[in-house]
């Protein structure tokens, strides 16, 4: 009963990314684009993202605890350090050099596209070699 409130947000979110265009790669290439074809609609749905998602915490962070779980489990480390700003730049390259995202490329999966196929298994790889590296 737990996974419901889960399945359905993740089909909201795959939706959303489907129905803006931002599961297509070339499209959040242009993004990046800016001397070429830029297109700008990125922004927008990140903006309406921010928007909602700001909405959001305020609701239910009113709330004493999630529908799920019997308290909230927010990130302890509040710091910006040198690992989180490698960890973002190396995020950005690889979303700029592919045009996906982990979120994004996610509902994408079932498509069967190879490129997100391999996108996937370089992150699976990453994320395999960060671990090994911090042991």
């Amino acid at each position: 009963m737990k996974l419901i409130p889960v399945f359905l947000i993740g089909l909201i979110f795959g939706l959303g990314i489907s129905i803006s265009g931002m599961a297509n790669p070339a499209k959040v290439m242009n993004f990046f684009d800016l001397a070429g074809h830029w297109d700008p609609s990125l922004a927008f749905v990140m903006g309406g993202a921010l928007l909602v998602a700001g909405i959001g915490y305020r609701v239910i962070f009113r709330r004493p605890a999630p529908l799920t779980d019997s308290m909230f489990h927010l990130p302890q480390n509040r710091r910006i350090d040198r690992r989180l700003l490698i960890g973002s730049a190396i995020f950005g390259v690889g979303w700029g050099i592919t045009g996906f995202c982990p979120g994004a490329a996610i509902p994408v999966i079932g498509t069967g596209n190879a490129d997100v196929l391999l996108f996937m298994l370089a992150l699976m790889g990453g994320i395999l070699a960060v671990k090994f590296v911090r042991k």
